[in-house]
């Protein structure tokens, strides 16, 4: 087997001890970071993802190759930054909880499996007003805004965002996605959102092929 394919199957694995020695390893051997990121730790969340929406891997497991992703990409970082055209995958996501809601676990899954996909990720937190979704969407050059909610009472915020992006003009080039426990695809058509999505892994789905649409 390759280092690189000992790397995807280390992180889809959990092996976070594995992650920091085989990195190092492809370095030394000669193999770009564009390479490593993109045949290595992406390739292994990219199984991760899978797994995550087909009932095979659960929360805590999707964490811990989180964790490895972080691990292998903080190695990465200096010969990434020096290949501005490294092969990360193009695209940017703006994602929160909408207004008057704290709650981020779903919220924080999905910005794993975006980060996953190679995606850069505006992450707002919780609480998160319209016009700051569509403030960060124009700083950034944002293809894709992410809306999450736990709360029914919260739900209308989210027709809120999707009102503030026609207002601001960016209809045509921001897509709106919205998920959460409440949220379905019959209110995602009321709201007149772009997309509505039952877990982690299909929201970083279809948000890169948003972005590679663009």
């Amino acid at each position: 087997m390759s280092t690189l394919t000992d790397i995807s199957e280390a992180l889809a694995a959990g092996r976070l001890p594995k992650i920091k020695p085989l990195v190092t390893q492809a370095l030394g051997e000669g193999i770009s970071a564009a390479e490593i990121l993109n045949d290595g730790l992406l390739a292994g969340m990219g199984v991760v993802g899978e797994k995550f929406k087909n009932g095979q891997l659960y929360v805590p497991e999707v964490m811990l190759a989180a964790r490895c992703m972080q691990t292998g990409t903080e190695l990465l970082k200096p010969m990434l930054a020096a290949e501005p055209d490294s092969g990360k995958a193009d695209g940017t996501v703006v994602i929160g909880t909408v207004k008057g809601d704290r709650h981020d676990i779903g919220k924080n899954l999905c910005r794993l499996m975006l980060e996953g996909k190679g995606l850069k990720v505006i992450d707002l937190g919780v609480n998160v007003p319209a016009e700051k979704f569509v403030s960060e969407a124009v700083r950034t050059g944002a293809q894709v805004i992410c809306c999450s909610a736990l709360l029914t009472t919260t739900m209308p915020e989210m027709k809120r965002v999707v009102e503030a992006v026609a207002e601001a003009g960016l209809h045509d080039r921001v897509k709106v996605m919205v998920g959460g426990a409440p949220v379905t695809q019959e209110f995602c058509d009321s709201i007149g959102a772009d997309c509505y999505t039952t877990d982690a892994a299909s929201c970083a789905s279809r948000a890169a092929e948003y972005c590679a649409a663009v």
